[in-house]
């Protein structure tokens, strides 16, 4: 199996995602991420018929027994107080959120 994502790539993302994980989680969870994206590209190699249609959902449902979509309605909320007394931390009518640790983007 080759690999798509090198120790040196993963040490980069866990970096990025600022991870703390031990030299066993992280090459378990690289080798785990591996595996997964060589399943991707077996499932890839199988050949489908053009004529079979693409669908979302492994399981045909007829119109009667599936949920109805609701409406996306936009609704005035006017006790915003409600809302910000359910933060845990404010500062000047702002939420407080905690600091994400990072040096820089590259």
């Amino acid at each position: 199996m080759s690999e798509k994502i090198s120790p040196d790539v993963f040490a980069h993302l866990v970096d990025l995602a600022s991870l703390d994980l031990s030299e066993k989680e992280a090459e378990y969870l690289r080798r785990e991420l591996n595996q997964q994206l060589q399943s991707i590209d077996e499932l890839i190699a199988i050949p489908l018929d053009a004529s079979i249609p693409r669908t979302t959902h492994g399981v045909q449902m007829p119109d009667e027994t599936r949920a109805a979509l609701r409406k996306d309605e936009w609704k005035r909320f006017d006790n915003i107080q409600a809302i910000l007394d359910q933060a845990p931390e404010m500062d000047e009518g702002t939420i407080v959120v905690p600091d994400i640790p990072h040096t820089s983007l590259e």
